[in-house]
């Protein structure tokens, strides 16, 4: 069976409240397309609006982080069961620049995948290399890494639903983007590690996502490559060019 694309916008932060509910007015009727899934990854206060705002349309609505314990003493944390009440479907784990800025570790990341399936969000695992890890050419060896760590004791039916994102970091928000061959290649990678760890049939279920500045012109040659199941897209998700990657065939 055909693996269904997912293209997911990361809005990051950006978009106050009221600018979202606008965004997604405008959206709406431009990335409709039954036969890929739609995500909106916004701001943990724009959840509940944009979830409003996205009711009887084919967008989904997804967080950016959250934490894996459930209610507790972390102040400015956002738990799994907030997420589930607020309408949140997906959620976004170990972004690059949550590794970078916010010092999240693979360890981490998996507390929060393990925390996201035993509430029924789904998670998109991100993975990637910097430009000094290209050049080095130990890339595989790194996102190998990131992905054992990030699934261990995740069961086979769980891995299946997960969404694996590849981000190199060296083509997020640098107008760089990996050619469709390196794109094509790591993804690949990505998913012959999966079969590694669980057998063919997690493998070929598993939606593995390309995301380093993805836009309208690009998206059809990545989306068309044979492991590369849609996109994580940054800075195009909060324009009307949304709508054309959405639609990219």
């Amino acid at each position: 069976m055909a693996r269904k694309k997912i293209i997911a916008g990361n809005w990051k932060m950006n978009m106050t409240p009221s600018e979202a509910v606008k965004l997604v007015e405008t959206l709406k009727p431009l990335v409709v397309n039954d036969e890929v899934d739609v995500v909106f990854c916004v701001p943990a206060i724009d959840i509940i609006p944009v979830v409003e705002a996205a009711k009887g349309s084919n967008i989904q609505v997804g967080a950016e982080n959250m934490y894996f314990e459930e209610k507790g003493a972390y102040t400015g944390e956002i738990s799994p069961n907030m997420l589930v009440d607020a309408g949140a479907k997906y959620v976004v784990l170990g972004h690059s620049e949550r590794r970078e800025y916010f010092a999240e570790t693979s360890e981490s990341v998996n507390k929060k995948m393990l925390k996201a399936f035993e509430h029924g969000i789904t998670p998109i695992m991100c993975c990637g290399e910097s430009l000094t890890q290209r050049e080095q050419g130990i890339t595989m060896d790194w996102i190998r890494q990131q992905v054992k760590v990030g699934f261990l004791n995740v069961t086979a039916e769980q891995a299946k639903t997960a969404v694996i994102a590849y981000e190199p970091i060296w083509a997020i928000g640098t107008g760089k983007t990996a050619t469709t061959e390196q794109a094509q290649e790591v993804c690949a990678g990505i998913r012959a590690c999966i079969a590694e760890i669980y057998d063919d049939a997690t493998a070929a279920a598993i939606r593995i996502q390309y995301g380093g500045s993805v836009n309208a012109k690009t998206a059809p040659d990545l989306f068309a490559q044979a492991d590369i199941d849609g996109g994580l897209v940054g800075g195009a998700s909060l324009k009307e060019e949304f709508g054309k990657i959405v639609n990219y065939k």
